[in-house]
C-alpha cells in the first residue's frame, strides 16, 4: 500500500477570494497547510494540484519547490475531488510500486484542503495507517473512501459553516450536512447535544485511487448541489465512506469570521 497527499487549490474561491494567500500568523494560509503536510511521515509524496500559476510561484518563493511538486490542472474543475481526479495518472506516478507500475487498487490519494492552516500531521499519518488496514482486508464491502470525524461541542451543532457527519454504529458515514443531524424530536434544539452524539467532519478524504478515477463518470448529486458538499456525490453513487475519530477539530476557513479565528489562533 502506498499513499500520496494531494492538496487541491484554487485562488479564486467564491466565498472568500484569495483566501489561500491570506496572512495567518505571518505566513500565507496555504504555506501553513503545505508545511504541515510535509511533516507527516507516512505519505510517499505531498503534491499541490492547482490551476494557478501564482500559487505555483508562491510555492517556490516559500522555499518548498524541491520538496513539493506542483501539478497544474484545468481551470474548470468543480471541486477538490474533481481537480485531483483530473490529474490522477500524474499523482499515481508519485506512488512507488513493487512491480514498477502503480496499482490504483492499492494506492490511496489523501485529499487535504488548502484552507486548513492547522491540519495535524498526526491525523494524516493516522489516516494512512487506516488506509493500510483497509487494504489488507479481504472484505469487498470495506470502505474505499475514508475521512476523520470529531465530536462536536454544543455551540457548533447548529452552525451551518460546520459540516456534520451522521454516523452509523459501525462508523460508516450515512450522510453529511450543514444542518444538525440527527434531529431530536420533541426536544428544544439547544438541548439536542444531551440526547444524541454529533460529529463534525474534518474535511480530509482518503480515496482508493481506482475509486477516485471514477469521479468524472459519477453524475452530480442533487444533495451535493444543495449542500455544496462534494462527498455527497460518492454516497449517492453507492460508494461507502468510512470514518475514524480524532481529538479536536481542524479549522476550515470558508468565511471572514473563520479567517479572523485562524488569525487569532496563530497569534494568541
Amino acid at each position: 500500500m502506498s499513499c500520496v497527499v494531494a492538496i487541491p487549490a484554487r485562488l479564486d474561491s467564491s466565498r472568500l477570494p484569495r483566501k489561500l494567500l491570506a496572512d495567518v500568523g505571518g505566513k500565507a494560509m496555504l504555506q501553513r497547510v503545505l508545511e504541515r503536510c510535509l511533516e507527516a511521515k507516512a505519505p510517499q509524496a505531498v503534491v499541490l494540484c492547482t490551476d494557478s500559476l501564482e500559487l505555483q510561484a508562491a510555492v517556490a518563493s516559500w522555499g518548498l519547490a524541491e520538496r513539493l511538486p506542483v501539478l497544474l490542472t484545468g481551470p474548470h474543475c468543480t471541486s477538490g475531488s474533481d481537480r485531483l481526479a483530473s490529474v490522477l495518472p500524474e499523482l499515481l506516478a508519485f506512488a512507488p510500486a513493487a512491480g514498477g507500475s502503480p496499482d490504483p487498487a492499492s494506492t490511496w490519494i489523501l485529499n487535504v484542503q488548502g484552507d486548513q492552516p492547522f491540519v495535524d500531521p498526526a491525523v494524516i499519518d493516522a489516516m494512512a495507517q487506516h488506509c493500510k488496514e483497509l487494504s489488507r482486508r479481504a472484505d469487498p464491502g470495506a470502505p474505499t473512501v475514508l475521512t476523520p470525524v470529531y465530536r462536536l461541542s454544543p455551540e457548533k451543532i447548529h452552525d451551518p459553516a460546520v459540516v456534520k457527519c451522521l454516523l452509523a454504529s459501525n462508523g460508516r458515514c450515512l450522510t453529511f450536512s450543514r444542518s444538525a443531524l440527527p434531529h431530536v424530536r420533541d426536544v428544544p434544539p439547544d438541548q439536542w447535544h444531551a440526547h444524541a452524539s454529533y460529529w463534525g467532519h474534518v474535511g480530509i478524504y482518503a480515496y482508493r485511487a481506482d475509486v477516485l478515477g471514477r469521479w468524472a463518470s459519477l453524475p452530480p448529486s442533487p444533495l451535493e448541489q444543495a449542500e455544496k458538499l462534494e462527498q455527497l456525490r460518492l454516497l449517492e453513487a453507492g460508494i461507502a465512506i468510512g470514518s475514524f475519530p480524532v481529538q479536536g477539530d481542524s479549522l476550515s476557513v470558508d468565511t471572514p469570521a473563520q479567517l479572523a479565528q485562524a488569525q487569532r489562533l496563530a497569534c494568541p
